[in-house]
């Protein structure tokens, strides 16, 4: 029976170890905030824009590697992650690809409406949440927009001179972004789906039978991810990495009530049932950057010292969720009478 992505209901799958990242990747002590200009812009597919960005303070940029994205805010404080999809190579240029939502929340129809050459944006970064570890052999599999974090990937394997396959999905040929880019890229197997043309990516063919020496890249869609990962359960630990830009279907949170305490802040507070500890702490006077508000971006993430918080995100990996060490207010809680937390901003480094 084939699986659907598309008839797939929408439902979270508790993961295996799918990463070996350390704690201390989290934050990337390479982020800062940047000023940039707009030096380019590109329609790169049907709703699909891309800018290429500079220091407008004539500085170097930071380096970065294949996955990373940075945090661009936007306007009135809305911050959204972009990821970065140019050559890893230039510290003088980033580039950054756009979809324009139809029910955006303010993000990306902002900039496709408002933001051309020679306009600054205010960033932070870069952020790595979706690294590229080490394989024999690479599966990449993008639904749509979620090509941007995959494609320096399989820029970098080929640079490599390593095996690897890309499937890449998406509702027409015209609304699949850098297709020519992807298509010069030797030494690969590229896979194109556009839906109208061959239907659905068929993905029981590549992921149905696991493989000890593979590595698992996903970017896309939820009902995308939802599929991949169904069909990865039996895969080894840590073969599959994905990237959501959407939250998925979380167990409900339990609610209770709790207390916070802001080490080096002298701040303690109460977080009732009805609303978030982010919430509370904003409203507390703590100023903590954040994006999503959903538990996928990792930008509000802070240390935990004392008691269990109570995990929802779809970031953090199982090792990070279990080490109790760190966690993300927007949608976490905690599972003790009380919390002791620490800023980012007043870990020293």
């Amino acid at each position: 029976m084939s699986v659907s992505y598309k008839e797939m209901p929408s439902r979270y799958l508790t993961p295996p170890d799918y990463t070996d990242r350390d704690l201390e990747t989290l934050p990337d002590s390479s982020e800062r905030d940047l000023e940039l200009l707009v030096t380019d812009r590109h329609v790169e597919s049907d709703g699909v824009i891309s800018l290429h960005l500079t220091s407008a303070t004539d500085q170097q940029l930071p380096q970065w590697s294949p996955g990373a994205h940075i945090d661009v805010v936007v306007s009135d404080g809305i911050i959204r992650q972009y990821s970065l999809c140019g050559e890893l190579s230039g510290t003088n240029q980033w580039r950054i690809g756009i979809l324009r939502e139809p029910n955006s929340r303010g993000g990306s129809e902002f900039i496709h409406t408002n933001i051309n050459v020679g306009d600054k944006l205010q960033a932070r970064g870069p952020r790595n949440n979706f690294h590229l570890v080490e394989s024999q052999r690479y599966l990449f599999i993008a639904g749509g927009i979620g090509i941007t974090p995959i494609l320096p990937m399989v820029r970098h394997v080929a640079d490599q001179g390593l095996p690897w396959t890309l499937l890449y999905g998406g509702r027409s040929r015209k609304s699949m972004a850098f297709l020519e880019e992807l298509q010069e890229i030797e030494g690969g197997d590229l896979v194109l789906a556009p839906e109208d043309e061959v239907g659905l990516l068929d993905l029981e063919a590549y992921l149905g039978t696991p493989s000890d020496n593979t590595s698992v890249y996903c970017c896309g869609p939820g009902p995308l991810l939802d599929v991949v990962e169904a069909l990865c359960l039996e895969w080894p630990a840590g073969a599959l990495q994905i990237e959501r830009f959407a939250a998925s279907a979380r167990p409900i949170a339990s609610g209770e009530a709790f207390d916070v305490e802001v080490k080096g802040r002298n701040i303690k507070t109460h977080v009732p049932a009805h609303e978030t500890m982010l919430e509370v702490l904003e409203n507390a006077g703590c100023e903590i950057q954040s994006s999503c508000r959903a538990g996928i971006c990792g930008t509000c993430l802070v240390y935990v010292t004392e008691g269990t918080p109570e995990h929802h995100d779809d970031i953090l990996t199982d090792e990070q969720q279990a080490s109790n060490k760190v966690m993300l207010p927007c949608v976490s809680r905690s599972k003790t009478a009380s919390l002791s937390i620490k800023l980012v901003d007043d870990v020293e480094e």
